[in-house]
């Protein structure tokens, strides 16, 4: 399945991405089931994901009844919807750097021996066709596509072989960086990692969670990154230096992962800060993976 936030005639919603529209996961629970009320897990991902398997057979029976119904009064355009980011309020965002050897190349950064996790939050966050805001402060604000996750389940220490048990699902996301806050390294406390990655609309996320079910080797999924149509990423999750199991695991040592949290893999080659590149105003920009779809965004100058 490919699960969505979104908003509809004002108020936030959980849908499922069909080919004819997007499926309002309320309207059809009170419709199929002839209530006036839906769960609240169909208003708010992170606690879709947090009653687990419950509601997931919920959502697949409900989905299966409204192909049935053919009802269009369930469909929304997905055109006229509102997207928000998958989960809107997850307690963590970590993204990983330079887990591609290619990219450690051309920003001149050597991979380590485990992974080196920075933080991303949820101000940052945006979904699907909703604009990245170039902030007035930067002038070198650069693209990077990554395979991002959404943890299922509660877990601490977990355990390489099972990490892949702690996976909700998959999603798109463009680690958006202000290079001129985030470079040079201030000595000797390092580069700037908060200014430099998590202004106000930095992340765009989605489209929707493609549920695991549906990608079962996220390591073997082709990534490319456009710029008006133009590719400047084109690379596969096959070259991923710490796999997903691996970031799991050492996301979680001392920290637990809780469900709706992000975790990003990194970013291929192809960045823009080593080409001298950078977002301006009236950019689109197009984040795609395989078997998950596109991300899209727009970039307009800050007021």
């Amino acid at each position: 399945m490919k699960l969505l936030s979104f908003i509809w005639n004002g108020e936030t919603k959980i849908g499922i991405y069909t080919e004819k529209g997007v499926l309002d996961l309320p309207e059809a629970y009170m419709r199929i089931y002839e209530t006036n009320r839906a769960p609240d897990f169909l208003y708010n991902m992170k606690a879709l994901i947090e009653y687990g398997e419950p509601a997931l057979s919920l959502i697949r029976d409900l989905m299966n009844r409204a192909i049935k119904l053919n009802d269009q009064a369930l469909i929304r355009d997905a055109n006229l919807i509102t997207w928000l980011p998958p989960v809107t309020n997850p307690e963590k965002v970590l993204c990983v750097a330079v887990n591609y050897r290619a990219h450690g190349e051309e920003s001149q950064a050597k991979p380590l021996d485990r992974p080196y996790f920075f933080p991303k939050f949820p101000n940052a966050l945006i979904g699907h066709n909703q604009p990245i805001l170039k902030p007035r402060v930067s002038k070198q604000v650069d693209w990077e596509v990554e395979l991002a996750l959404i943890i299922g389940k509660r877990g601490k220490y977990i355990d390489v072989n099972r990490a892949l048990d702690y996976v909700f699902g998959y999603l798109i996301l463009n680690d958006v960086s202000m290079r001129d806050w985030q470079f040079p390294s201030k000595n000797p406390y390092g580069m700037d990692w908060i200014y430099g990655k998590s202004m106000d609309s930095s992340t765009p996320v989605g489209p929707y969670i493609v549920t695991k079910d549906e990608i079962p080797d996220p390591h073997n999924l082709k990534l490319t990154l456009k710029v008006n149509g133009n590719v400047e990423q084109d690379d596969n999750t096959r070259n991923l230096i710490f796999k997903i199991p691996e970031l799991i695991h050492w996301a979680s040592q001392g920290v637990t992962l809780k469900p709706g949290d992000y975790i990003s893999t990194g970013t291929p080659s192809g960045v823009g800060f080593p080409k001298g590149k950078f977002l301006k105003n009236g950019d689109i920009v197009e984040a795609e993976i395989e078997r998950i779809g596109t991300l899209r965004n727009t970039v307009i100058d800050e007021k």
